[in-house]
Parts: structure tokens; sequence; C-alpha cells
């Protein structure tokens, strides 16, 4: 097994080992140490099966994800859209502007996860300017793809 996958699915990921995920995830990896440990204290691990929901479109938003393994499809008015892999986060827009998620998201394979959820979330926006603002750039790109093929799930 990858050392960075050590513990899926048995045990939570140790800090170290998700510093070692969160390197390799662009809205992180130029973060300094102190800042992506601070994230991967407040990140909880999740593991999910071929098939399962993350998220439903117009559901109220309740957390962040950054897929670490496994592949997640986006769907928006029943229509795929796009396929998501390790590296690529989802979960943002809807809690950032505070409403319901604009996109369904579904596991194509095994899935592992590093969530955020609503507070921790804003925890990270508050304390990490640099990461407040790849998000706010990733919303405000994404909502103007929101018609187009190109869109995410929110």
């Amino acid at each position: 097994m990858p050392p960075g996958l050590r513990g899926v699915g048995r045990y939570p990921r140790r800090v170290t080992d998700k510093l070692e995920v969160l390197r390799g995830v662009p809205l992180f990896a130029d973060l300094d140490d102190r800042s992506l440990q601070a994230v991967a204290i407040l990140a909880r691990e999740q593991a999910h099966a071929v098939g399962d929901v993350l998220m439903l479109e117009g559901e109220p938003g309740d957390a962040f994800y950054v897929i670490v393994d496994g592949t997640v499809r986006i769907e928006r008015a029943g229509r795929a859209i796009r396929s998501m892999v390790a590296g690529g986060f989802l979960g943002e827009i809807a809690l950032v502007e505070k409403r319901p998620r604009t996109a369904t998201a579904t596991c194509v394979t095994d899935v592992t996860l590093l969530a955020l959820r609503q507070h921790e979330f804003d925890r990270l926006l508050e304390t990490l300017p640099a990461v407040h603002r790849r998000v706010r750039a990733a919303v405000e790109r994404r909502e103007r793809a929101s018609g187009t093929e190109s869109g995410q799930a929110s």
C-alpha cells in the first residue's frame, strides 16, 4: 500500500500521513508546514464505497471534501458533467455562498476523502488567507462555468 494511504479503512490517518497527502493537493501545495498541520488536524478521513452519494444537488451543504484516492462523478440535473480524482476538491460553493449544493457527487470507485465540516472549513478560511483566496477563486471560476460541462460540485 502506498505510504500516503496507510490506515485507510482501519484507523484514522496520522497527521504526518495527512501532511503527505495535503502536499499533493494543489489547493494546499505551497502552504508552510505549520499551515499544513493546521489543515491536517482539522480534516477527518472518510472512506466511501462505489455508488455512495457524497452530496445531492439542492440539499444543504455541510462539508468540504478533498479527494485522496478514487474517482467521483459530478452530475447536474441528472447529467454527468465531470469526473474528479485525487487532488480534486468539492463542496466549497455551498459552504462559501451559504446555499444549496449545485450538483450531485457520486463515488465511481472506492474513494478516500479528507473532509472538513462547515465550522472547520470556516475556521480554515479565517486563519489561512492563501487558502481563502484559492477557494474564492475556485468558487468564482466554477460559478462562471456553472452553465457549462466544466462545472463542479458544491
